[in-house]
């Protein structure tokens, strides 16, 4: 019985926290690059409605412009995960930041932005989970 567990969890993992590192890493990955890739596409919803007038003032072009900008970040950040997971995340974690000011200066979306606070938070504990790696590594 015990030879039939170990060989079950070698296929899983090694433990508790890389098999929470493994799957917050996926989501960070991917979950960025189809949101920045659905700015061009716009199959989810229309991004333009989402940006809060005072920012769609200071940046240039239009509200479109600004998300094909920002669609472009946002797969950056999802490809900074996969390849440099401590520090990807935390650039995700700061960019969730700034989506939810946005979201809660635009007083439309609070319901989105408590769900962006929650992918915040497991931003930050990919990066604690990503530098504990590196430390056991090291």
């Amino acid at each position: 019985m015990s030879s039939n567990t170990s060989s079950a969890t070698s296929l899983v993992g090694t433990s508790g926290a890389d098999r929470a590192f493994f799957l917050l890493r996926t989501v960070f990955v991917i979950a960025p690059i189809a949101f920045g890739l659905d700015k061009f596409a716009e199959v989810l919803t229309e991004w333009d409605g989402y940006l809060a007038p005072w920012i769609n003032d200071i940046v240039p072009g239009s509200a479109h412009d600004a998300m094909l900008i920002i669609g472009v970040i946002e797969i950056a950040a999802g490809l900074a995960v996969a390849v440099v997971p401590r520090y990807g995340a935390l650039i995700v974690a700061a960019w969730l930041v700034g989506i939810i000011v946005d979201l809660v200066t635009l007083g439309d979306f609070y319901d989105v932005a408590l769900r962006d606070f929650g992918l915040f938070v497991g931003a930050l504990a990919l990066a604690a989970l990503a530098f504990d790696r590196d430390e056991r590594r090291a």
